[in-house]
């Protein structure tokens, strides 16, 4: 049920936020004919239900690996166009309850006072016609960003630093500096290995001891990362490369014909992570030592406290192999699982997440940081403390769905421990 009053209201502020962005143009460019105004109608009407038709088809039949980069485009469109008739709606929605107000006011008043509409001649352009412009020029700006994400914003690589310290850091390990990449979804770059070869140019500039990944190497199949091995394989590290699952992985969000063929599938990203030359942890723990001190890299598959995401890792028993290590990171896909089980174990000091891609949309300003996946996720990106524990949510080196990046641009993240 409250699912279905959440499709509605969606629904139904989709219908006013398309209503109102023709109005605004109908209104903008004052049209005095009525074919003029009737060929309006119809080609703002004609075009608007064609988008998310080819929107929606796009979006039933994108699993099916045909014609991926137009249908990307295509399910991006209206969502393009939307975002900007929601921003206009909001102008034009105070105009029209400010007129209704003035109405009123003038009908209890009974003064026989003209409206402002009837005075418009005497303006250069009316009131409505002034608010319709200024709600088309406010919609212009989200239009703009995302489609400047679509066309830089997804591949614009940003290195984030971070200093975290911790009192029982072995001294060994002061200045140990961990190299995070997540969520590179390399089903989306469609073959075209320049963006990540740009990436890992940037990693390897960072020198760090040690490089993970945290789950969603591709979108749904195997064979999606594999004309990128190479590229991949040339990321430099003295240390062992770790990674770990993500959702997406699983193959769980597209038709097999068998579930031996899902399997097979699986295997075949596990050799996969092999030929690159990283070491997947499936609910396992390896030792780092530098002399007689150790650090724990402990990995899980995905565990999520959603209900429409995977529930494989196994803690326990990746957390036993990590022995007596005085520190322990752990790697774990889904930020969710941190509140939900790893809090628990208290000898765990950092987890590294990813999958939140702060959904690739949101304000992303010192002081500010805001995207509509935070009502989702309570930890969602950046950093997060609970008492000696923290968190860190990398929102993703790769794009999934909208092809594009606005506010939170693919990231590598620098975390550098230190003692004290």
């Amino acid at each position: 049920m409250q699912n279905r009053l959440v499709f509605w209201g969606i629904f139904l502020l989709i219908v006013v936020a398309e209503y109102y962005g023709y109005v605004a143009v109908r209104t903008a460019l004052s049209l005095n004919s009525g074919a003029a105004r009737r060929g309006l109608a119809l080609g703002y009407w004609a075009l608007t239900l064609s988008l998310w038709g080819l929107g929606l088809w796009a979006a039933a039949t994108r699993r099916d690996g045909q014609l991926l980069p137009l249908k990307g485009y295509l399910l991006s469109a209206p969502l393009l166009l939307l975002a900007a008739k929601l921003v206009l709606l909001l102008p034009l929605l105070l105009e029209d309850l400010g007129r209704l107000a003035r109405w009123g006011i003038q009908a209890a008043s009974e003064t026989g006072a003209i409206s402002p509409e009837r005075t418009a001649g005497n303006e250069p352009i009316s009131r409505s016609q002034f608010m319709s412009r200024l709600a088309l020029g406010l919609g212009a700006v989200p239009l703009l960003a995302l489609v400047w994400g679509m066309v830089r914003g997804k591949t614009d690589y940003r290195v984030r630093r971070v200093v975290l310290t911790y009192p029982n850091l072995p001294a060994s390990f002061d200045g140990f500096r961990i190299l995070q990449i997540s969520d590179l979804h390399t089903g989306s770059f469609l073959g075209n290995p320049e963006p990540l070869r740009r990436a890992v140019a940037l990693i390897n500039q960072q020198k760090a001891d040690l490089i993970v990944m945290t789950g969603d190497l591709v979108n749904d199949r195997a064979p999606e990362v594999e004309p990128h091995i190479d590229t991949l394989a040339g990321i430099r590290s003295e240390l062992p490369k770790f990674s770990v699952f993500g959702n997406h992985d699983y193959g769980d969000y597209v038709p097999w014909p068998s579930a031996e063929a899902k399997r097979e599938n699986l295997q075949r990203l596990a050799q996969n992570h092999a030929r690159i030359g990283w070491r997947l942890l499936l609910d396992e723990a390896h030792l780092i030592r530098r002399g007689a001190d150790a650090l724990a890299v402990i990995g899980v598959q995905n565990w999520s406290s959603h209900p429409n995401f995977p529930k494989h890792g196994r803690l326990a028993q990746a957390h036993a192999q990590s022995e007596a290590a005085p520190f322990k990171v752990l790697l774990s896909h889904d930020p969710s699982h941190w509140q939900a089980q790893v809090l628990d174990y208290a000898d765990i000091d950092l987890t590294l997440s990813g999958h939140t891609h702060g959904m690739q949309f949101g304000v992303n300003l010192p002081g500010l940081k805001w995207s509509p996946v935070q009502y989702s996720y309570p930890q969602w990106a950046g950093l997060y403390e609970q008492g000696r524990q923290r968190l860190y949510v990398n929102v993703g080196l790769g794009y999934l769905g909208f092809p594009g990046r606005v506010g939170f641009l693919p990231e590598i993240t620098v975390l550098e421990l230190r003692r004290g």
